[in-house]
């Protein structure tokens, strides 16, 4: 089976697997602050404080995403009737703030380090914890990764994305502090300022995966003609118009006017109609459909899309 994102996995098991995600993130982003801190205390390295100060925020970005994801997995009510999904949206957009917020921290003690440039004490102290960061972070990555392929879930996705900084980050950390140790004292601000233009870029990429989930963007285009196929299969379909979709945390909201035989009752274009929404569910697990039954041929007014066929075509070849 496959969810509402094109994901394996059904909607218990994903609210399961991103409860455990963000869990595993807070987890480590604490024991790594621990770690961090306690090397560059002893290294006083710039760009160690730059790890030091990302994981800082990643601590908080995950306790946020814990609560996002608790919140976007609370079922629809009275006030909140197409439930809370875009909770997820809202922790990317935090997340991006906190991400950019330490980048420019980052930029301001580079600057300084420049200025006023010192040696990198306890190299191995430092080189060693920068290694069990990596470890740590390798494999909450890969844990990470599973879950996105299961669930595809916004918030995690952000929360990967940190980590993903992270690991590289660490590892120009440790080069920095290696080129440090043989005199080379302006590669650890270097590193630092390179440091926070991936940070910054990382933060970009997360503002606009939220926005459009805030903006009700369209489902992929591939996904659309997945729908599109589905649709046509049915042997008594005459075509489709108006197909509008959206996601909503890993729910997908999925809408279309399907055309059929005039002749029909309504009772029988309703049994086609549930047909071809019981084919879609089945493609798109956890998604809700809402098909409008129309006479095949009838010219109705519709809004005019981007993506629509050029005037003169039929319904059926439009979507």
């Amino acid at each position: 089976m496959i969810n509402s994102l094109g994901h394996t996995t059904v909607p218990a098991e994903a609210a399961k697997l991103m409860r455990m995600a963000t869990y595993a993130s807070t987890s480590v982003a604490v024991t790594l602050i621990v770690a961090k801190l306690i090397a560059w205390m002893v290294t006083d390295s710039v760009s160690l404080m730059a790890t030091l100060l990302d994981s800082c925020l990643d601590a908080l970005a995950s306790v946020i995403n814990l609560l996002a994801v608790r919140h976007a997995l609370t079922p629809a009510d009275r006030q909140h009737r197409f439930g809370h999904g875009k909770a997820e949206a809202l922790a990317g957009l935090g997340q991006s703030t906190f991400i950019a917020g330490s980048a420019m921290f980052l930029v301001f003690e580079a600057m300084a380090r420049i200025v006023h440039p010192q040696p990198v004490e306890a190299l191995a102290t430092g080189v060693g914890v920068m290694g069990l960061s990596i470890v740590a972070t390798i494999g909450l990555m890969l844990f990470q990764q599973h879950v996105i392929s299961k669930t595809g879930s916004t918030a995690i996705k952000a929360d990967h994305l940190h980590y993903k900084t992270d690991l590289m980050v660490n590892a120009a950390v440790v080069v920095a502090l290696l080129l440090s140790a043989y005199g080379w004292y302006g590669a650890d601000p270097l590193f630092a300022f390179l440091i926070a233009a991936y940070i910054l870029y990382s933060a970009w990429e997360i503002v606009r995966e939220s926005l459009d989930h805030l903006m009700d963007k369209e489902l992929p285009e591939d996904e659309r003609n997945r729908i599109k196929a589905i649709v046509y299969a049915h042997p008594q379909t005459r075509g489709m118009h108006d197909l509008r979709t959206r996601k909503s945390g890993t729910k997908a909201f999925i809408q279309l006017h399907l055309e059929l035989e005039a002749k029909l009752n309504l009772l029988e274009a309703h049994a086609i109609s549930d047909e071809v929404e019981a084919a879609i569910m089945k493609e798109f697990m956890d998604a809700e459909v809402i098909i409008h039954e129309d006479p095949a041929g009838l010219m109705e007014p519709r809004p005019v899309f981007v993506d629509d066929a050029p005037a003169g075509t039929s319904h059926a070849d439009r979507g």
